[in-house]
């Protein structure tokens, strides 16, 4: 139930992130999710794509540094309150949400939401025990 997604180390000036999409682009890579956060000096791109492998090499092969994390996807209903029950749900198990982000696949229907937890297995266990649905990546990345 986890889900793969890489994360580039991205210089903070102009055009850097224009040439990471264009190599994903060259590939043939398709964006399915993405968050950029920033630093003064660096941002960390990070991304689910439909094809991992072929992201990861292009990426390293045009000089990026690139690595490669599980996460975890959660679909809920779109609606107010559904990202508080994921967030009580793992803070019950003593599981710390490291960051997030967070797509609509429909609008006025699901969400997708993306963790990285310290504890992957036991967040794992405590969304499924809490009724919670966790995507498989194959269903993700083909979305």
């Amino acid at each position: 139930m986890k889900v793969n997604q890489i994360s580039i180390f991205l210089e903070n000036r102009p055009g850097t992130l224009e040439y990471a999409t264009r190599v994903l682009k060259e590939a043939g890579i398709n964006i399915r999710a993405l968050s950029l956060a920033d630093t003064s000096d660096f941002g960390i791109l990070r991304l689910i794509v439909n094809n991992i492998d072929v992201a990861e090499k292009a990426l390293q092969e045009k000089g990026f540094t690139v690595r490669r994390t599980s996460v975890v996807a959660v679909e809920i209903p779109d609606r107010p309150g559904g990202l508080h029950g994921i967030v009580e749900a793992i803070s019950r198990k003593g599981v710390n949400i490291e960051y997030t982000y967070a797509f609509v696949e429909r609008s006025g229907e699901n969400a997708i939401i993306i963790f990285r937890f310290d504890k992957t297995e036991e967040a794992i266990e405590a969304l499924m025990e809490s009724g919670f649905t966790v995507l498989p990546g194959e269903k993700l990345y083909k979305l």
